[in-house]
């Protein structure tokens, strides 16, 4: 199992975070209860509709300010493209890059990039194995074995033990 290990600092800025977006969010569905509340009721109109603003734009400024600070729990400051400092950014990043194998790892997915088929095949060729895994006796000995099922014919058998040879 990885080791996920996320300072309390950024736990709790995502937990502020959280909280920020929840408080935010009840105070701009406040202005639509609000509204509801005195349709059609206009004493006291500028001072309900300045009211009413300042929890709207209020809301939305701590729904922003909340989804800010829960990116910079998740990714951190370098994760978040705020710290330009590359020694950081990996110190930063470091717990999830280790999932997955590692920065270097990701690099060479993007790429394209099979590492085990790439160390399969170099392990498999420095100890005389095919690109299947198989030694080259065990491929004779499998087809000698469907020459004699009778699956392949003389000719047929020939002809492949012949292009194993080659190969080799």
């Amino acid at each position: 199992m990885p080791n996920r290990q996320v300072s309390t600092q950024r736990k709790a800025q995502h937990r502020l975070g959280t909280i920020f977006v929840a408080v935010g969010m009840l105070m701009f569905l406040s202005v639509f209860v609000s509204a509801a509340l005195h349709f059609g009721d206009f004493s006291d109109f500028e001072v309900r509709v300045r009211s009413m603003g300042l929890r709207a734009v209020g809301g939305m400024a701590l729904m922003i300010g909340g989804f800010v600070l829960i990116t910079l729990g998740v990714a951190g400051a370098a994760g978040a493209g705020l710290k330009l400092d590359p020694e950081q950014a990996r110190k930063d990043l470091e717990p999830w890059a280790r999932m997955s194998g590692g920065l270097t790892k990701d690099s060479l997915d993007e790429m394209g990039v099979d590492l085990p088929q790439i160390a399969g095949a170099l392990t498999g060729a420095a100890a005389g194995k095919s690109s299947t895994g198989e030694t080259l006796e065990a491929r004779l000995r499998g087809l000698h074995a469907l020459y004699k099922d009778g699956i392949l014919s003389q000719a047929e058998y020939e002809r492949e033990k012949q292009e194993l040879l080659d190969q080799k």
